[in-house]
């Protein structure tokens, strides 16, 4: 298990979740949309994180070399579901238009020069809240969502910071927006995660009033964002 152990380590977090409304002026979230993609039933999918014995019979947890194919696979799924759920009427008809013209124009298109369409999902978001799954995985989201720096720099800042935490990193994302006094009141927050079955999770979030209460951020945010993201420990035992 050292495996999972080394890549996630020890994070971990705790949110309060309610249903009682006469707690929504406490509240600083409100949860409207949530999105779960699960692909255990394929194969491929199923192993390619998967905890189990190696041929030795000791139990580990094995990353296939499938793993980054399942991951696109689950994420174009489920971006495909939260898009309709969480982008305006007139967002989702200029991607559909394009889409339909792309098409027309795929056989005069031999070289290939008409560039695939893409939602702005920033039409319905005002912040992403990324998983911090390691600098390729920021990096491939960004691009296919087309953000900017400013939206992945809390992400980028997580995981210098924190490391992979898995699926607790959101909330180290989240804080860090917070304690740059980001979150406003009605802003929309965008959440997506990845893990073993495999699946991918999205949910979106509109902050319920100005947040700006101390976070795990607070004793070491004046040194963030920072320029250089090189890994201390690599560039210390790169060499074993």
């Amino acid at each position: 298990m050292i495996l999972a152990n080394c890549l996630f380590r020890i994070g971990g977090c705790a949110m309060i979740l309610t249903n009682e409304t006469s707690l929504k002026n406490q509240a600083m979230l409100n949860l409207k949309f949530l999105v779960r993609t699960h692909h255990g039933a394929k194969d491929e999918s199923y192993e390619a994180c998967l905890q189990r014995e190696d041929e030795k019979g000791l139990v580990g947890f094995h990353l296939d070399k499938n793993l980054p194919k399942a991951a696109t696979r689950a994420f174009v799924d489920n971006l495909k579901q939260i898009a309709l759920k969480i982008l305006p009427v007139k967002e989702l008809v200029r991607f559909a238009i394009l889409l339909i013209l792309k098409k027309m124009a795929r056989k005069y298109d031999k070289a290939g020069s008409i560039r695939k369409p893409t939602i702005n999902f920033k039409e319905g978001v005002d912040h992403f809240c990324l998983h911090t799954g390691g600098k390729a995985v920021i990096d491939a989201i960004g691009q296919n969502l087309n953000l900017s720096e400013y939206d992945v720099e809390p992400a980028r800042m997580t995981l210098h910071r924190f490391g992979n935490t898995s699926a607790s990193s959101l909330w180290y994302v989240l804080a860090y927006m917070q304690t740059k006094k980001r979150l406003k009141k009605g802003n929309q927050i965008l959440m997506l995660a990845f893990g073993a079955g495999f699946k991918c999770n999205s949910c979106l979030w509109q902050v319920l009033r100005d947040l700006n209460e101390a976070t795990v951020w607070e004793d070491c945010i004046k040194n963030y964002p920072r320029k250089d993201l090189a890994n201390p420990f690599l560039e210390k035992y790169g060499w074993l």
